[in-house]
């Protein structure tokens, strides 16, 4: 591996050495692990260049730190990090090492939780994580460098426009006018680096502090800290077999003044019901009515299986009030970091402004890529594939657990991926905390709940494990039941 060159800081001191003045500040480096054990230093000569004195005092202040421990040579090879360094040698009084960690007070916030990372052996049951072996790297990796080849390169490499590449917004406009029955130019779309990035900038451009938001109970609490973030006073709604309850939302409306709600109508997260049409009419309603917001979270269009296909409320908005949230987390990778907000175009200048202080731009080179394989029909024929797979894991996931599983109540979902399973008289936490010790991950109702309490849910998905693997996800789920 190639190596940088090592940069040593001197504190001019008078009544020191200058070899002595050397020698303190590389003993400060290797105690405050800068400079780790084993690590090669400059040469004398690289040193007494970089630092303008002459060599002889960079081989005086080496021998020092020889002599005490610190350092050891290593003939032909140069001068390294002792492998072991005596935590007591003599000190050069270069002023004491600070701790690690933050020197002043952290405001106090929630700390996210970002769950299990995909460790070697651990069976991943977790609601909206896609299988990534489906992911189409070669022809991706083809894409990713006929762009960088391509004549318009040092473009998509320089700064560039914070609405996104815009051949990516002309085939995500595509996308959304055929599949999903919702028109939108490309002025009317902003590509942002994946939909908690789309709920964060939506809310801060559209949200002031103190302004109302409804909410599902149960839901989906990262979106619920990116609309804290932004000032908003978060209240709960109920949601049932029929999805969010827009009667309790609409009493509510009566009671105080709301600015905006936030739902997930397609497959709600976490329990995967769809909004019923009904339902969907009477919020568009109540929207245009009370001049309220929706964030309309589509997080998973792609994977319905069973009916006929349910269209975003954005298809019929017809008051302007639907802010459209999507992302391609789920259809392709979440390493990809694309998602998207489709809204009137005053809107998505707003959110591409903010977009444009916190991180500037995307990644043009890999939005062009994606692009090109939106052009060429690469992703859609991925999604079909994976829609294949998902439908057989559910169906299979289902079998599993109303044979091994039996004290579990649930409904196959219709869409999306995840199972939500009612589990009475288990502590679900507990269940989680072992399973997760025995190798596989599924989530309870808890990370869902809007009071943080405890249900007797869990939600257990199926998307990122294969036959196998899911029927031994079974078993160890089964195995660590509690009693």
């Amino acid at each position: 591996m190639g190596s940088w060159q090592v940069a040593v800081e001197l504190v001019d001191d008078p009544q020191k050495p200058v070899f002595r003045q050397i020698a303190g500040a590389i003993q400060t480096d290797i105690e405050r692990g800068r400079l780790r054990p084993g690590e090669r230093l400059p040469s004398s000569r690289t040193l007494s260049v970089q630092l303008g004195v002459n060599r002889n005092t960079v081989i005086a202040a080496y021998d020092e730190l020889r002599a005490l421990g610190w350092v050891a040579g290593q003939p032909a090879r140069g001068m390294f990090v002792a492998s072991a360094v005596d935590p007591g040698p003599p000190s050069f009084d270069v002023g004491a090492v600070p701790p690690p960690g933050a020197g002043y007070d952290l405001p106090v916030s929630e700390v996210p939780e970002l769950g299990p990372s995909r460790a070697p052996g651990l069976l991943v049951l977790l609601g909206g994580v896609p299988e990534l072996r489906f992911l189409p790297h070669v022809e991706l990796a083809r894409a990713y460098r006929k762009v960088l080849k391509g004549a318009g390169a040092r473009q998509l490499v320089d700064y560039a426009d914070p609405h996104g590449d815009e051949r990516l917004r002309s085939a995500l406009g595509e996308l959304l006018a055929r599949v999903r029955g919702v028109p939108a130019a490309n002025e009317s779309i902003c590509v942002v680096r994946g939909g908690q990035a789309g709920i964060y900038l939506a809310a801060r451009a559209l949200l002031r502090p103190g302004d109302v938001v409804a909410v599902e109970e149960v839901g989906y609490r990262p979106a619920w800290q990116a609309l804290r973030l932004a000032g908003a006073r978060l209240v709960s709604t109920p949601v049932d077999d029929q999805g969010l309850d827009v009667d309790a939302l609409q009493a509510r409306c009566a009671g105080e003044r709301l600015r905006a709600v936030y739902l997930t109508p397609h497959h709600q997260c976490p329990t995967t019901v769809t909004l019923s049409p009904e339902r969907r009419r009477k919020l568009l309603a109540l929207a245009a009515a009370e001049r309220l917001i929706v964030f309309e979270d589509d997080y998973d269009f792609e994977f319905h299986y069973d009916g006929r296909p349910v269209l975003p409320m954005a298809s019929t908005d017809t008051a302007g009030v639907v802010v459209y949230l999507g992302t391609m987390s789920k259809s392709l990778a979440p390493g990809l970091r694309i998602g998207y907000v489709v809204a009137p175009p005053a809107v998505v200048r707003r959110i591409a402004a903010y977009r444009s202080y916190v991180d500037r731009q995307g990644d043009q080179v890999l939005e062009r890529a994606v692009a090109m394989l939106l052009e060429d029909g690469v992703l859609q024929h991925h999604a079909r594939r994976a829609l294949r797979a998902y439908r057989a894991r559910r169906d299979l996931l289902c079998q599993l657990l109303a044979k091994k599983l039996p004290r579990l109540s649930f409904r196959p979902p219709t869409g999306g991926m995840a199972v939500w399973a009612h589990a009475p008289g288990v502590d679900v936490d507990r269940w989680v905390e072992c399973g997760l010790e025995a190798g596989v991950a599924f989530q309870s109702a808890r990370r869902f709940t809007f009071d943080g309490e405890a249900r007797e849910f869990v939600r257990i998905g199926f998307a990122a494990c294969d036959a196998q693997e899911l029927a031994e996800a079974t078993r160890r789920m089964v195995a660590t039941l509690p009693k």
